[in-house]
């Protein structure tokens, strides 16, 4: 099933702008430093995000950390580049994701993206994506991964990750859903040592 989500976009609570030039995007993302506002833009659409809310953030902090755990645990190398802004003037796209990872080299185009859902509306940030080239993406929602990979006619609604093809996403939705974080992770990694031992 491809994709082309405007389904997908996301919003916290913030300001949806039509005709915004990439000048003024500019501008806008150096008057907000520090504000904890996010800027995603696509094709002179621009959403101005306010900052995110503990909904938003501990289950974002929470995935991260179960996902971070597994690939150390299984020897794969990672860099964790987390909400590091993504997309240029050309692709008229441009977007923070909420993680970000590049597996076995550092690249300038993640290998994975995370968005976080707390509600929807906005810009369809699949085609921020597919713009910028970013393999695969997952959004996590309500404890649910759904996860995206790109083709060439656009995102595909799979079942499983293409990037870590090993990893078991239910185990790792299980996980993320669990009230306290740290007892989350600490038992994940206990999941993952007994499986080894399998």
């Amino acid at each position: 099933m491809f994709v082309a989500t405007s389904q997908l976009g996301l919003v916290t609570s913030g300001a949806l702008l039509s005709n915004v030039t990439w000048e003024t995007l500019l501008k806008l993302d150096a008057d907000l430093t520090g504000t904890g506002a996010r800027l995603t833009y696509l094709d002179g659409c621009l959403e101005i995000m306010s900052p995110l809310s503990d909904d938003h953030e501990e289950p974002k902090k929470t995935l991260g950390q179960l996902l971070e755990i597994y690939l150390r645990m299984k020897n794969i190398r990672f860099y964790a580049r987390g909400s590091t802004t993504i997309g240029k003037k050309e692709l008229g796209a441009r977007k923070e994701p909420d993680e970000s990872y590049c597996l076995g080299t550092r690249k300038a185009v993640p290998d994975l993206a995370i968005e976080v859902i707390v509600t929807s509306g906005g810009i369809d940030v699949l085609e921020i994506y597919r713009r910028v080239g970013v393999r695969e993406v997952w959004f996590w929602q309500d404890g649910v991964i759904s996860v995206y990979c790109l083709r060439e006619k656009g995102y595909e609604l799979v079942s499983n990750s293409e990037v870590l093809p090993e990893l078991d996403l239910r185990s790792l939705e299980f996980y993320s859903r669990m009230a306290d974080q740290y007892d989350a992770v600490n038992a994940f990694m206990n999941f993952l040592t007994a499986d080894e031992r399998r």
